[in-house]
């Protein structure tokens, strides 16, 4: 059976995985498809060998670089006075485009007025710069025409119709994504990675914030479609839409990290973080195919095959990030670069990271812990379920994940309850009232571990007798488990079965008593003490005779009056 099988949640976890593979090679394509226009229109002016001519956002023709004159100061010339003298093209007049000759070179002219000379530069092979002219003019001569017809009301009707209805399809499609994830998508995310003993609308927030992320995106590239084509309809737009163009390219190649003897861009920066996104994801496919294809059949244990795929994944990690760079178009000896910066990286502020990674390695390679393994550190005990590069993640009795950093396993002390093997000493310590039979009391601990199921029967449970505590006779019954984390499970069931035997066989569990002793003595008190206690009685039994001799007055006097 496969993970995704088992874990429904590992599925969903996979497949959102796939998504993010998808859009990563996205970007990457996109980055490659853009380079070449990306690099043109970076390229300095004095680079580039041909300029194009421009006419309400397209080109109608390129010029060469000639004499002294770059193709970008020719062209810049030529669609100046391109724009001049076309201004008022949504006039009906005519616009004549001419060849003269001058100085033996033929002459473009618009109404008349310069627009660039044809040169033996502007000519491949095979042609003369009368033919280039005349080619050009005609050229010319049918965008003037295109631009004229595109400032009629009639196209700029059937232009305003197309737009409306590229809106309506890219509202359609907006539309369509939002019933796409609420009646399809959303409920297989649910069935997929919903636990069955949890409510059904319990779902994975992280795989569905993906997921809309990504139709987020699909969303957005299709009205970044909707309106190209819609600005791709009229002259004004069109120009503006070139000019956003234009920017974007030149923000995304403007070299930005100059790493050894070649700089970056940002275009280059993307392109980098696409393919280490690639190489990640093919990363943990490696090794989940490896721990549960491959490892799963070697009859390796389970902390040996998380070792195994563990290294693995880190040597493949290592060479693919080589490949990547390489890829990138970076040379290996620009690597020194980033030896340089990691060196000075971790004289300065990272030895803390770096301590836990070498703590790691040590981990992996020297094996005091392995996953799997039921270990004690401090006041935590758990599971070790995984083992990093810089921490390891232990899963409590309580089961919570908690994150340890690799140097505390190196550094302080800690007990590994199933290091080598599972097999452990279990301590019940109780006491019983003085009088007690003891021979009885160690049969009854006696049985209650051979009755219990997971007490093994060797090596044999043993009784001893500790010594006589202030209260009671102590004793400790000493078990062997198998199965160290359920340690405390077994003590309280062993408990339960002794106290249940004790009262059955008139055995009695003590509770702490005192006797508290009274002795009497003689008393010495010294003279002025005594004539102090004297003075006192003699005061005090004058006062009471006063006091007598008042009532009895009183009383007198009562019945006399009566």
């Amino acid at each position: 059976m496969l993970m995704s099988d088992r874990c429904p949640r590992y599925g969903a976890s996979r497949w959102f995985l796939k998504l993010v593979a998808i859009v990563a090679i996205a970007i990457i394509g996109i980055t490659y498809a853009a380079a070449p226009l990306a690099a043109q229109d970076s390229s300095p002016a004095q680079d580039n060998p041909t300029a194009p001519i421009i006419l309400d956002g397209r080109r109608v023709f390129n010029v060469s670089n000639s004499g002294r004159f770059t193709a970008t100061q020719r062209a810049d010339l030529a669609n100046e006075v391109l724009n001049e003298e076309i201004g008022d093209i949504n006039s009906n007049k005519a616009i004549a485009v001419e060849i003269i000759e001058q100085e033996n070179l033929p002459v473009i002219t618009v109404n008349g007025a310069y627009l660039l000379s044809v040169t033996s530069e502007d000519v491949p092979g095979g042609k003369t710069p009368e033919s280039q002219a005349e080619e050009w003019a005609d050229n010319l001569e049918t965008a003037i025409a295109r631009a004229q017809r595109e400032r009629s009301p009639q196209y700029l009707t059937e232009a305003a119709i197309k737009a409306l209805g590229w809106v309506l399809l890219a509202i359609a499609l907006s539309w369509g994504l939002d019933i796409l994830w609420e009646t399809w998508l959303k409920p297989l995310i649910r069935n997929l990675s919903a636990d069955p003993a949890e409510a059904p609308t319990e779902s994975p927030r992280s795989t569905i914030i993906g997921v809309q992320i990504i139709i987020n995106l699909v969303r957005a590239m299709i009205w970044l479609i909707a309106l190209g084509y819609i600005s791709d309809l009229f002259a004004q737009t069109r120009r503006l839409g070139q000019s956003i163009q234009r920017t974007i390219i030149t923000s995304l190649t403007t070299d930005l990290v100059p790493l050894g003897n070649q700089p970056y861009s940002a275009l280059d920066i993307l392109r980098l973080i696409g393919l280490f996104v690639v190489l990640m994801i093919i990363s943990k496919t490696f090794k989940r195919i490896l721990r549960s294809r491959v490892l799963s059949l070697t009859g390796l244990s389970r902390a040996a095959q998380e070792t195994v795929a563990a290294i693995s994944n880190y040597i493949f990690i290592f060479l693919g990030a080589i490949v990547v760079l390489q890829l990138w178009g970076l040379e290996l000896s620009s690597l020194t670069v980033f030896a340089g910066v990691l060196g000075v990286g971790l004289g300065l502020g990272v030895q803390g990271i770096a301590k836990e990674f070498i703590s790691g390695l040590a981990i992996i390679f020297e094996r005091p812990i392995q996953v799997g393994d039921f270990v004690e550190v401090g006041d935590l005990m758990g599971t070790v379920e995984r083992i990093g590069v810089r921490s390891t993640t232990i899963s409590t009795l309580d089961q919570i994940s908690v994150i340890l950093p690799n140097s505390r396993f190196l550094e302080s002390e800690v007990i590994n309850w199933t290091h080598q093997t599972p097999i452990s000493r279990l301590k019940v310590p109780l006491g019983v009232a003085y009088g007690s039979n003891i021979a009885t009391v160690r049969q009854i601990l006696l049985e209650a571990a051979q009755n219990h199921a997971e007490v093994l029967a060797q090596p044999a449970s043993s009784v001893f007798f500790q010594g006589f505590g202030d209260s009671s006779l102590d004793f400790v019954l000493l078990v062997w488990i198998s199965n160290p984390v359920r340690q405390f499970r077994i003590r309280s069931d062993l408990y339960f079965a002794i106290e249940d035997m004790f009262r059955d066989r008139g055995v009695e569990i003590p509770f702490p008593q005192r006797d508290l002793h009274w002795r009497s003595g003689n008393l010495e008190l010294s003279p002025t003490a005594i004539d102090s206690l004297d003075r006192l009685s003699h005061s005090l039994s004058g006062w009471l005779k006063q006091q007598s001799s008042s009532n009895g007055s009183s009383v007198r006097d009562e019945e006399t009056d009566f």
